[in-house]
């Protein structure tokens, strides 16, 4: 075991806090507090997802009512990931300094608003200018986060802890696919954005009343640093190890952005179902992705207890080689819906088995003052990522065909390749991670 993972361990279990104003949660079993927490994280996480799964959910109808076409659409998509990456370095530099929880707050409510108004939109132009505003206030959900999770659970875990998290992200997707789709079909895509706006609202009340600052890791044990921005990018940056899961990471972005937003499209042309059933045809994928980030966060920790210090970067590499061999099954030919859809899903599953590995990999490796900053680098590259997906997938379609289902399954089919290289890059990490995480580890225990 890895020196970081020893000094967690060693710490006798008296000195382990148990309220969260006090520092980390308890290890052992799913407590009120834990409980809590990982709720409130995730349903932050599933907001952010559901609103990309909804543009991709209502994609028809805001093509048909706005006279837009797939690139306009790419680019509604795509501008919260554009805003958000040049938002998301000074949320990142707020996160290491000021208080989580409130700004966590106040984001999560900023974007209730921002849905209302998308709602209202009359217009192309109005409706991207409430996707800018939106891009602003979700910019500090990934620092924010990262930075409080790195301070409430031990290293040793976090990698399950994330997959629970996540599920936030994913189950919000399929809410976006399904409800927002749904009430899409049944009313109008002015509703899928209404429907959002009231949870949001109350999860900023939960957050701002049921969870109080926990004390960071670096000023619990008296290692309080003030680095300048400049610095601390160049340290975060410098790290081997944390440069490759970034790009690794963005890569799976990319790809599952892709299916978000063309998903929907893709279902009902290709197989000539209705709104709903391709909405429901999606929300399997999401159960898939579900059953992926809880299996792969456990194994990879499961691993790591057993001796394997370079887990969370071996799970990560099969999943995203795995999931790219899987997916090429039903992209290659135009297989019956009945055939394809357990590929796809499987292949969802296997492919998002890798994100609590490396989130939780990217803590390891990073000291604890440059959390907030180091998880602003990945989000700006992830946002990037998530920008592109959209215009790249739209601009390979309309090249490869007139926009049908064919055009698409065969643009799926060659954005598979970057999810291969992207496994195989991972292998160098493994060679990386155990230096930089013990580095990262001996930096935090006190002098």
């Amino acid at each position: 075991m890895s020196e970081w993972a020893s000094s967690a361990r060693s710490a006798p279990a008296g000195n382990r806090p148990r309220i969260l104003r006090q520092g980390r949660l308890p290890i052992a079993g799913l407590s009120s507090e834990r409980f809590k927490v990982v709720s409130l994280f995730a349903a932050v996480l599933a907001l952010q997802g559901a609103d990309l799964a909804t543009v991709g959910a209502v994609g028809g109808q805001l093509e048909a009512d706005l006279g837009i076409d797939h690139l306009q659409l790419g680019v509604l998509a795509a501008t919260v990931s554009i805003v958000s990456a040049l938002a998301t370095i000074p949320f990142g530099i707020l996160a290491d300094r000021l208080n989580r929880i409130r700004l966590l707050a106040l984001s999560v409510s900023l974007w209730g608003a921002a849905m209302v108004a998308a709602g209202i939109s009359s217009s192309f132009s109005e409706l991207l200018a409430t996707r800018c505003f939106l891009g602003i206030v979700v910019a500090g959900a990934s620092p924010l986060l990262a930075s409080l999770m790195g301070d409430l659970f031990p290293a040793e875990e976090r990698g399950k802890v994330y997959g629970y998290v996540l599920t936030g992200e994913l189950i919000g997707a399929g809410f976006g696919f399904l409800v927002s789709g749904n009430v899409a079909g049944f009313l109008s895509w002015r509703w899928s954005f209404w429907v959002l706006a009231l949870p949001s609202f109350v999860l900023a009340w939960a957050l701002r009343c049921l969870l109080s600052e926990p004390k960071r890791g670096a000023r619990a044990q008296g290692r309080e640093e003030e680095i300048p921005w400049p610095e601390a990018f160049r340290r975060v940056l410098a790290v081997r190890t944390n440069v490759v899961l970034i790009a690794v990471s963005a890569t799976g972005y990319l790809f599952l952005a892709g299916v978000e937003t063309f998903g929907v499209i893709f279902m009902r042309r290709e197989y000539g179902l209705g709104q709903s059933s391709a909405t429901s045809m999606l929300g399997l994928l999401g159960v898939g992705a579900v059953v992926g980030v809880l299996v792969g966060g456990r194994l990879a920790d499961r691993l790591m207890r057993g001796g394997r210090i370079d887990a969370r970067i071996t799970v990560a590499s099969a999943a995203f080689g795995g999931a790219t061999a899987i997916a090429v099954v039903p992209f290659a030919a135009a297989w019956p819906l009945a055939l394809a859809m357990p590929f796809f899903v499987l292949a969802t599953a296997v492919l998002t088995a890798g994100n609590p590995p490396l989130d939780a990999a990217r803590l390891d490796v990073m000291r604890p003052e440059l959390w907030g900053r180091a998880e602003a680098v990945r989000t700006v590259l992830r946002s990037l990522a998530v920008t592109a997906a959209p215009l790249l997938f739209g601009f390979l379609a309309s090249r490869i065909g007139d926009g049908s289902g064919e055009a698409l399954r065969i643009t799926f089919l060659i954005m598979l390749a970057p999810l291969g290289i992207a496994g195989a890059i991972l292998l160098y990490a493994r060679r990386t991670y155990p230096r930089d995480a013990a580095a990262a580890g001996a930096a935090r225990r006190p002098k």
